[in-house]
């Protein structure tokens, strides 16, 4: 059958390797892919970005796709599978109205409280004077958060209701984020661990993935600026099983049934990004698909063929299928461009993949691109390397093994995924040389 998976990332480069081992895949088409993707048996990269929806649904209508699956959340927001199915074509992931979960904050927050799904309090505001009297009147520092997608850094955590007001002020007044930014929330700071549990969705059923952490802050102990993620490990010693359970029952169950309700089912992967409060587990954001990096580690303890998965999800046969995970750990370290999440320079050269592959480790390439023969950077997050164990701290130390092999210049990484910190001196970025 003919594949076509959409994104560019670190997280298509992983479903890229999980969907060509399956006998059932005879070509795999990537829209727009990366390097990585780029040079795959049964694959071939698409030059369509993925906000040309319609270019997209032409090149899936014309090459008779079997099957599409939506990695990256704009498209998806923008309806590509409302699009897709409208053309008459098989596409796992939700419509346009289901993944407002992740695109409008507000909407989310709303549908929450509806339905007595344990998240945060809350208040929505689109003009700066009224969000201002609101932000006067707490006691406490609260989260400002941009109710649109903001790739990931839309959620402010000041430190003093000062910050706080320079965050309302950078949204509402001077665009910051653009349109994600022209309705805001002004949230509780909740208090706990976070924790990411995923699961594979078909409407009315859900089959939960293993527990994972990700860590979304530029610099070793959590710190720094928010990013597209650095890194990520599973499973998660925080979610046992009786708190899985309570996840489950608490959150994902009632999420559904209330889309379903609502005349909105959910197809596709569901993410909950919940805090551990001390009143119990509560809901900071629903992603509307696989995260980027938690996949890197979850998508290799995979042991189902992953083909089979999609089609249950979207033909609502879930229940009928029992997913199975290699009983490992996984660690994904994030190796960033120098100057991420800001402004960076591209086209530097990358050696040693093939050695950290050849370690043991998977590279999953993000912002590369070949120019023949050498594989350069192109993007801000530019490969995670993973690696399994038999606990995260093993795991951990093989993925760092990996990592110390693989170089361009100005390679900026945390050393702290999935390992305890100890700090021994101000930590920066660490970044290494060719």
């Amino acid at each position: 059958m003919k594949i076509l998976l959409i994104g560019s990332g670190g997280r298509e480069h992983a479903l890229a390797r999980q969907l060509i081992t399956s006998k059932r895949v005879d070509q795999l088409f990537v829209a727009p892919g990366n390097g990585g993707t780029a040079r795959m048996a049964k694959t071939t990269n698409v030059d369509i970005p993925v906000s040309d929806l319609d270019a997209l649904v032409d090149f899936a209508r014309r090459e008779t796709v079997d099957l599409t699956m939506v990695g990256p959340e704009a498209p998806l927001v923008d309806g590509v599978v409302d699009l897709l199915q409208a053309a008459g074509l098989r596409v796992y992931g939700p419509t346009k109205a289901a993944a407002q979960l992740e695109g409008s904050k507000a909407f989310s927050k709303q549908f929450m409280l509806r339905h007595q799904i344990p998240t945060g309090r809350a208040e929505i505001f689109d003009e700066f004077d009224a969000a201002m009297r609101y932000l006067r009147q707490l006691d406490t520092v609260p989260v400002i958060k941009a109710s649109g997608l903001a790739a990931g850094k839309g959620v402010i955590v000041p430190d003093t209701r000062e910050g706080a007001a320079v965050a309302v002020g950078r949204m509402l007044e001077t665009g910051q984020f653009g349109a994600a930014g022209a309705t805001i929330l002004i949230e509780e700071r909740l208090t706990g661990p976070e924790v990411s549990i995923l699961a594979f969705c078909d409407g009315r059923t859900f089959r939960v993935m293993p527990s994972a952490q990700d860590h979304k802050r530029l610099m070793d102990g959590d710190r720094g600026p928010n990013t597209g993620g650095m890194g990520a490990f599973t499973p998660s010693a925080l979610v046992t099983p009786e708190l899985e359970t309570l996840i489950e029952r608490t959150i994902l169950a009632p999420t559904l049934a209330g889309m379903a309700t609502e005349g909105m089912p959910y197809f596709g992967v569901l993410y909950a990004g919940l805090m551990l409060t001390p009143d119990g587990p509560k809901v900071l954001e629903f992603n509307c698909r696989l995260g980027d990096p938690e996949t890197q580690v979850l998508i290799p303890l995979l042991e189902n063929d992953l083909v089979d998965v999609l089609e249950a999800g979207v033909e609502g046969r879930l229940d009928q299928l029992q997913l199975r995970w290699r009983k490992q750990a996984a660690v994904t370290v994030v190796m960033a461009a120098a100057g991420y999440p800001e402004e960076y320079a591209t086209g530097h050269e990358i050696t040693g993949v093939a050695d950290a592959e050849e370690s043991g480790a998977f590279v999953y390439q993000a912002g590369t691109k070949w120019k023949e023969p050498r594989l350069l950077t192109a993007g801000g997050r530019v490969l995670s390397v993973t690696a399994l164990g038999r606990t995260v701290e093993q795991a951990a130390y093989r993925a760092y093994a990996g990592v110390k092999k693989v170089k361009f210049n100005g390679a900026t990484y945390r050393r702290d995924i999935g390992l305890p910190y100890v700090p021994a001196r101000p930590q920066k970025p660490r970044r290494s040389h060719r």
